[in-house]
């Protein structure tokens, strides 16, 4: 995992966790919570601030995908943000896209979970 060193998400005193109301990704062997374009992993007292590396399964190439031309991904889209490498992607059905000039890529599938809020 390309993920050795600590980045920490200062001032986080969200706790994530079953039922926090923040989508659950797969990452590597654990979960993260994405949290508004952030991916969070819990590491001690602390979050550190996580992103899909680029693998063949995810890459960062472009591989256009169809969509409706009206939508642009963004925040407020309606779609979660995920970081991925030096980028930002979006989740579309189960599926990373990202914005690239008039199309989308397709950087692979992810998991995902809906963690509803109690």
């Amino acid at each position: 995992m390309a993920n050795e060193k600590c980045e920490t998400h200062e001032n986080h005193d969200h706790e994530h966790g079953e039922h926090c109301g923040h989508t659950k990704i797969k990452h590597g062997d654990h979960t993260d919570y994405l949290h508004d374009g952030h991916m969070h992993h819990k590491h001690g007292d602390h979050y550190d601030e996580h992103r899909l590396e680029i693998t063949e399964k995810n890459p960062d190439q472009c591989q256009p995908v169809k969509h409706d031309d009206a939508h642009v991904h963004g925040p407020g889209c309606g779609h979660e943000a995920v970081p991925h490498g030096d980028h930002t992607d979006y989740i579309v059905n189960g599926r990373l896209h990202r914005p690239h000039g008039d199309h989308c890529d397709d950087h692979g599938p992810v998991e995902t979970e809906e963690n509803p809020k109690n």
